[in-house]
């Protein structure tokens, strides 16, 4: 099943390594060092040109290495649907 991440943005909910808060993550600098360099590596999507909230990394089964996708959706809301989608395949 697809998570939608904002705009017109979806990602497989089976290649979703992890959904981070952009504005408290990126306090830690190893987090700002592997987004720079997934940015330098234009592995980063950017889902909106508004104020973004959080990133969802991706493992892309195609290229084999990670993406990142940069969503002004808030962590809590992306994680909410993650949960409904996981309910759904369960049940």
């Amino acid at each position: 099943m697809y998570l939608h991440i904002g705009n017109d943005y979806i990602v497989n909910s089976r290649d979703i390594v992890g959904i981070f808060d952009i504005e408290n993550s990126s306090t830690s600098g190893i987090t700002r060092d592997y987004l720079a360099n997934a940015e330098k590596n234009r592995r980063v999507t950017y889902c909106t040109y508004e104020l973004p909230k959080s990133f969802v990394v991706c493992f892309d089964n195609g290229t084999l290495e990670e993406k990142v996708y940069v969503s002004q959706l808030n962590c809590a809301t992306l994680l909410k649907r993650y949960k409904a989608i996981v309910n759904d395949i369960r049940n």
